[in-house]
């Protein structure tokens, strides 16, 4: 379905706009599609964010500020999100052992059972994205790499 159709508007005062309302309206359509497969594992995007970051430090443990550099979405409280897993004991918080008033946290094995069963499920993640092929992402990735520039 086009654009157009999707958001019952015929015509955009140009291509300019209508690429942006584009790019807003399929970031918007990927998140609520995302968050459905997200809700049956009890997690948010942010929290499948940082589970994510947690397992791609292993084995080490990660800093808060270091999660919060690599987050995709910047607004995100990490400490609270940090705090949630913790609570669901998908992630442990560990002492520093040079500042003791710093805290680190790495990825438990309940998180590490949760993203191997959500890596499963990886290519249905971002919608329709698995129609295109890889000629088509590239193009796409270098598009909206330009677009951040």
């Amino acid at each position: 379905m086009t654009l157009e159709e999707e958001i019952k508007q015929n015509k955009f005062k140009n291509n300019h706009i209508k690429a942006g309302v584009n790019i807003l309206f399929t970031a918007s359509y990927i998140t609520n599609y995302q968050s459905k497969i997200f809700r049956k594992f009890g997690l948010t995007a942010p929290q499948f964010n940082v589970l994510r970051i947690l397992r791609g430090q292993l084995p080490n443990p990660a800093t808060i500020n270091l999660i919060i550099e690599r987050m995709l979405d910047k607004s995100s409280n990490a400490s609270r999100i940090v705090e949630k897993l913790r609570i669901k004991n998908q992630i442990e918080r560990i002492q520093c052992p040079e500042d003791r008033r710093a805290v680190n946290v790495k990825i438990t094995d309940q998180g590490l059972e949760v993203l191997k069963k959500l890596d499963e499920l990886e290519a249905d993640f971002f919608g329709g994205l698995n129609k295109l092929n890889e000629e088509e992402l590239n193009i796409l990735n270098n598009l909206l790499n330009k677009t951040r520039l």
